[in-house]
């Protein structure tokens, strides 16, 4: 397996940093923001609790679950018993359970391209082959029912569905999701469905849940979510899965016997994150809107820069392919790979190259980050492929 591509590009800039280089990261998928006070306050009474020192069980304290199951019903629509909920070591974790209960050696999982790097490198963990469907910026990188169907063979086991996107910023409106549900349920494909930036959606584009708007897709779905990026709790390392009741056994009989229960302290944030105010929320979502116009603005004056403006996350994923072939600090760049690389060395400006996404000739950045920064790594992008 490779490693993560998103991390390493974090790590380097981080290095970079600490060498004391002036080094702007577009890299990882973190908010910027301190997670809100009332939670970490809540972390801190937890912590003071003897309580919070023991083992707990394995798939959650139930107060969470319960709260997990409470916020699916009002945020996705989604009826959910506390016992379909297993809490995990982040949206990452979760994701991986999943595959591992649900994906059997020979399986194939259709994973739509641009796709987040770490489904197809879990898929293969499982054993399973992951099938990518491309999309492309002339498709909002949205992939249709048609696609779908000419993908699925006999031995398809799973869909993974994700919107808003990781790394376009991509929206399913609601007829879609609906019809993807649909042909979901109507072949017997279990969907994974990756909610975890329903809350960062901006201009005109409403979130909507696939086994919300598809009841009868609901016995093959697994929704997987987390508070990560909504809270800003990217390091605390919460997220769940919900799933039919028999594979949810599964996943916490797997994670009893790899990590056990999440760290306490950490759970009881969650419950606070989910349970408490949520005007940090809103505060948040409209500084990533103000920066998702920014970076299409300033993106969109670069000459041979390509920008489909996203609707969701916190990322932008520009095209490149008319700068490639060019030479750039007396080297020929050919691909995005080398893109990035030299716009690293030279720029001081780390991205993330498309081909981790399975998208070459495109670029990841995300917005979550300083005004100030934003605009001026891209200013340096825009110097440097002028130059």
């Amino acid at each position: 397996m490779e490693a993560s591509p998103t991390l390493a590009v974090d790590a380097r800039a981080k290095a970079l940093k600490a060498a004391g280089e002036p080094v702007i990261g577009f890299g990882a998928g973190e908010p910027d923001f301190p997670t809100p006070g009332n939670i970490v306050e809540a972390a801190q009474r937890a912590a003071a609790d003897p309580a919070t020192h023991r083992y707990s069980p394995a798939a959650g304290l139930a107060d969470l679950r319960q709260a997990i199951a409470e916020r699916t019903r009002t945020d996705s629509g989604v009826e959910v018993d506390p016992a379909q909920v297993t809490v995990t070591n982040g949206g990452k974790h979760a994701l991986y359970n999943v595959f591992m209960a649900l994906v059997d050696p020979g399986d194939e999982v259709l994973v739509p391209a641009p796709y987040w790097v770490s489904y197809p490198e879990q898929i293969k963990l499982a054993g399973g082959t992951p099938v990518a469907v491309p999309t492309t910026k002339a498709t909002g990188f949205r992939a249709s029912v048609e696609q779908l169907e000419e993908h699925r063979t006999e031995r398809t086991k799973a869909l993974v569905f994700v919107s808003p996107s990781n790394p376009t910023g991509a929206m399913y409106p609601a007829d879609e999701v609906e019809a993807v549900g649909r042909w979901a349920a109507e072949h017997g494909i279990w969907v994974i469905t990756d909610e975890i930036y329903q809350h960062l959606v901006y201009g005109g584009a409403t979130f909507a849940s696939l086994p919300g708007l598809v009841p009868e897709a609901r016995d093959r779905t697994i929704l997987v979510n987390g508070v990560a990026k909504t809270y800003a709790m990217t390091g605390w390392r919460v997220g769940w899965s919900i799933a039919p009741e028999v594979i949810a056994k599964g996943i916490n009989k797997l994670q009893s016997q790899v990590t056990s229960n999440v760290a306490n302290v950490a759970q009881h944030a969650a419950i606070e994150a989910l349970t408490g105010p949520q005007d940090a929320v809103a505060s948040m979502r409209e500084a990533f809107d103000r920066r998702r116009r920014l970076a299409v603005e300033h993106l969109s004056a670069i000459a041979g820069v390509d920008v489909v403006e996203p609707e969701g996350a916190f990322y932008v994923f520009p095209s490149f392919e008319a700068v490639l072939g060019r030479t750039y600090a007396g080297r020929q760049v050919t691909t995005t790979l080398e893109l990035a690389e030299v716009l690293l060395e030279q720029a001081k400006v780390a991205v993330v190259p498309g081909e981790a996404f399975g998208a070459p000739g495109y670029a990841r950045l995300s917005y979550a980050l300083g005004d100030e920064d934003l605009v001026e790594g891209i200013r340096r992008i825009g110097d440097f492929l002028a130059g």
